[in-house]
């Protein structure tokens, strides 16, 4: 059975001025989780490696380069779930840990707990050799300029993976620095597994970005995985599910999916999306 893998950068505004940085950076990334994939790597494996990825490169609003809280620091949200056993793990308000989707995938493997946050979840991250750091250490030059003239990120913000592997299993995964002067320990959609993360290996898998709190009020990776039954086609179910979300809250956001066949769909109603997917075994990039 072929393997997919589609990535996401954000959505949001466009950013003309970081479009070369990102997209180097979807590059690597979906380097990095292809590389995974192939021969015989599997979708979770590749899904934890894409994310980090972008996670490590500051131009993304995920780990290093984070938007700022209205107390100056980084507070990270993170999920990861696996369709071929529903397994899941999440992250929220948790500060210095560079990889916070590495840190939900310790979730997901120790199994005892699904969601951890907050001072908890970076002790539990030392706990499972995670690698820490100081909070000030995620902290990039631009983020504070940012912060201390109050301004909002106009660069799209959040970053997603979803993977099908050769054996035909699921994974979708989702980080975040969240929004620029978010009130402090405030957890989004990005954590939330139904609303910003959701694989199931009868259906399709999903990641989510945009108005994280309209996505958390529908379950919106969720429906849209859903919305696959019967064999629909991803781009419809993207499509289908952005509709419901606009006519129930007035929220933008976008999508990126794959179904059980490894057909790829994505969708936006954000003026801006960044995507890099596999189409014909080729690596095709949209940076806005």
């Amino acid at each position: 059975m072929p393997a997919a893998l589609i990535l996401h950068g954000g959505a949001g505004a466009a950013d003309p001025d970081s479009r070369g940085q990102r997209e180097r950076g979807l590059r690597a990334a979906f380097a990095a989780g292809w590389n995974v994939l192939h021969p015989a790597g599997r979708a979770l494996d590749a899904v934890i490696s894409a994310v980090a990825v972008l996670e490590d490169d500051p131009v993304f609003n995920a780990g290093l380069g984070s938007c700022l809280t209205q107390d100056g620091t980084v507070e990270l949200d993170a999920s990861v779930m696996d369709g071929a056993s529903l397994r899941v793990g999440a992250v929220g308000a948790v500060a210095g840990v560079r990889n916070p989707i590495r840190l939900a995938r310790a979730v997901l493997e120790d199994g005892r707990h699904a969601f951890v946050v907050g001072p908890g979840a970076r002790r539990f991250a030392r706990e499972r050799a995670v690698p820490t750091l100081s909070a000030q250490s995620l902290i990039t030059a631009r983020q504070y300029q940012r912060w201390r003239a109050g301004r909002s990120a106009a660069r799209p913000g959040t970053v997603g993976a979803v993977a099908r592997d050769a054996a035909g299993n699921l994974a979708a995964a989702t980080s975040t620095g969240g929004l620029v002067h978010k009130r402090s320990g405030r957890v989004g959609d990005s954590a939330i597994i139904g609303a910003g993360t959701y694989a199931d290996n009868g259906l399709g898998g999903c990641s989510a970005t945009g108005d994280g709190e309209a996505i958390l009020r529908v379950g919106l990776a969720r429906i849209a995985v859903e919305l696959l039954a019967d064999g629909r086609e991803p781009s419809w179910a993207a499509q289908t599910a952005l509709r419901q979300l606009d006519h129930r809250t007035g929220g933008e956001a976008g999508l990126i999916l794959i179904d059980g066949l490894g057909r790829i769909g994505y969708a936006q109603t954000t003026p801006a999306m960044s995507v890099a997917l596999s189409v014909e075994r080729q690596v095709q990039l949209r940076v806005a």
